[in-house]
């Protein structure tokens, strides 16, 4: 397997392997369908990790479900993307997303690309306390069932947060924090991915990937100590290790041992590709599905089902 490098793309990629050969078109093309046809129709998934757009920690998957084969394989790996002299890593990623063309089926954010629904209200809001939108009122009613369990008693701030924050804080099987799409660390990111969502014409969906590693993992029976610190400075490489091993054992997904020692050293690359995963697993309808009495407006996180049957593909 040849291995390439996209100049500023990250320090490490993978290709295609069909080999570049300067043949007319027509040789290109029927060597391309001969290829297409025995390999059957392809579905592309994409996982993006972003860091800060002036940092170089962003990363990008890209999985690839064959049906006739009942295959998945991650089929390219990009990490440490980020700016140069001449172009923004911003760039660099929608030229890695659009290389692929139409070719992709749903591109995964590991962070929120819609602001919280508040931030577009009409001028004259009457706030919180008399505010008759959809979304206002269910967070009102959240808030009242949880002050009758738990102190302190706080109200929510609907320009920070979003119903998703909330249900996922205490309606699973564990509480899963995940930060306010407005808050000080995640307000920047949503930020980058509002601007990269704004360029693509492909579905997008968003991905808690903590979730989607729990949801995961205890499909696989990977140890809960595992799953809860694999983004941890220390111990985060292995927990990662033995997660990757389980899909492997699985055959959930092929991925080549090049990229599995990236994402045992790399967090970031490690989640870009549960992101692309979660996408998939939408995709096969695995995902659970938004609640009956949750706001129609509100965004919803894409997360893997409690039970995940591997073998059904």
């Amino acid at each position: 397997m040849p291995r390439s490098r996209l100049s500023g793309d990250g320090r490490k990629t993978r290709r295609s392997t069909v080999k570049k050969k300067t043949t007319k078109k027509a040789a290109v093309k029927k060597t391309a369908a001969t290829s297409a046809s025995h390999a059957g129709e392809v579905h592309r998934f994409i996982g993006i990790s972003l860091g800060g757009g002036k940092s170089d920690k962003a990363c990008i998957s890209v999985l690839e479900y064959y049906p006739k084969h009942k295959k998945v394989f991650l089929s390219r790996l990009v990490e440490k993307i980020k700016s140069d002299e001449v172009h923004s890593a911003d760039f660099k990623i929608l030229e890695i997303i659009q290389q692929y063309h139409q070719e992709v089926e749903s591109v995964a954010f590991d962070v929120p690309f819609n602001p919280p629904f508040c931030l577009n209200c009409v001028p004259h809001c009457p706030g919180i306390e008399g505010c008759p939108e959809e979304h206002v009122k269910w967070m009102w009613e959240y808030t009242r069932k949880l002050h009758k369990k738990k102190k302190p008693r706080k109200l929510f701030t609907p320009y920070t947060q979003r119903c998703v924050e909330l249900f996922l804080s205490t309606e699973l099987e564990e509480p899963f924090n995940i930060q306010h799409a407005m808050g000080a660390n995640t307000a920047p990111l949503l930020a980058r991915a509002m601007f990269l969502r704004r360029r693509l014409k492909m579905p997008c969906l968003e991905v808690f990937p903590k979730l989607s590693v729990w949801r995961v993992g205890r499909s696989l029976n990977v140890m809960k100590s595992h799953l809860r610190f694999h983004k941890h400075s220390i111990g985060g490489d292995e927990s990662r290790r033995e997660i990757l091993n389980a899909l492997s054992t699985h055959n959930v997904a092929f991925v080549y041992d090049q990229d599995v020692k990236l994402m045992i050293e790399n967090n970031h690359a490690f989640e870009s590709f549960i992101c692309a995963l979660t996408a998939f697993l939408q995709f096969k309808g695995l995902t659970e599905p938004r609640p009956l009495d949750f706001p129609r407006r509100e965004d919803w996180i894409a997360f893997p089902q409690i039970s995940i049957k591997w073998d059904s593909f």
